[in-house]
């Protein structure tokens, strides 16, 4: 009786702490992405050394009140999943860590650069923002989308470079080595500044053959940015008709990322819906 009634509590814990297609999970995310910006924001505002040395005192207990309450988090998603070492050496769980050890550091080192540094070490808690439920969901949706068009895009990429590489071999051969064509990298740079629309305007062809190359590699450029977008387009769409609400992390070890027609954790093997 009392090993069901624990196995209960601690679905129903994490539920709330990991899923967010809930009311309780979705209030968690809420208030737990309210912290986040808050705590950010104390530490940003510490950084201003006028109101550092008036709130400073202010500042500190206010981060100290967060760590607590991160603290009371991560210890709550340790208890919630069968194998919390999973979790720890998760790529979010040492987010968590690390985001959590400064504060605590602090005091035992004090001195001025070092607290710097802590300061700096904490603003990795932004990264929680990812983790969340709603968030997690469409960060999910949007890999398998990237996914099926990585290979789309490397070809696309490696067609543009080698089309960077023939237009500033061609540029240097028609500038004759002037106005900063001085070689052939140098020309492969403005190659890439040119088609990518960026126009640094560093190196600038002067002959009028020069500034016909130039006007080809612009229109090159318009006409090439829609291609990668097209690709990405086709393939979060091919990822919309494979959605599949399904929960956002196994109860057993909190992996993520399972497939769309899911049953078992592929990590573990352990039920995501039991």
């Amino acid at each position: 009786m009392a090993s069901s009634t624990t196995k209960h509590w601690r679905f129903r814990l994490h539920e709330i702490i990991y899923e967010s297609n809930t009311p309780a999970g979705k209030a968690f995310d809420v208030a737990l992405l309210f912290a986040i910006f808050t705590s950010i924001m104390v530490i940003m505002l510490d950084s201003v050394e006028s109101l550092h040395k008036e709130y400073g005192n202010v500042f500190s207990t206010i981060e100290w009140v967060f760590t607590a309450l991160f603290t009371i988090e991560y210890t709550l998603r340790l208890i919630s999943i069968r194998t919390p070492i999973k979790y720890v050496f998760s790529l979010l769980g040492i987010i968590d860590l690390i985001a959590l050890i400064p504060s605590y550091l602090s005091i035992f080192f004090v001195g001025a650069q070092s607290l710097l540094v802590f300061r700096a070490l904490r603003l990795l808690r932004v990264f929680r923002i990812f983790k969340l439920g709603q968030f997690l969901t469409e960060i999910n949706f949007l890999k398998l989308a990237l996914k099926g068009s990585v290979r789309k895009i490397s070809i696309f990429l490696l067609t543009v470079l080698t089309l960077t590489v023939i237009l500033g071999s061609i540029m240097y051969l028609v500038e004759k080595r002037e106005n900063g064509f001085s070689n052939i990298p140098e020309s492969i740079y403005w190659a890439i500044v040119t088609i990518t629309t960026v126009g640094y305007g560093d190196i600038s062809p002067i002959t009028p053959m020069g500034k016909f190359v130039a006007s080809v590699v612009m229109l090159i450029g318009y006409a090439i940015i829609a291609v990668p977008t097209g690709i990405l387009t086709h393939d979060l769409a091919m990822a919309a008709r494979q959605k599949k609400e399904l929960p956002e992390s196994c109860p057993n070890c909190s992996s993520e990322g399972h497939d769309s027609d899911a049953l078992f954790c592929k990590f573990c093997g352990s039920s995501l819906y039991s």
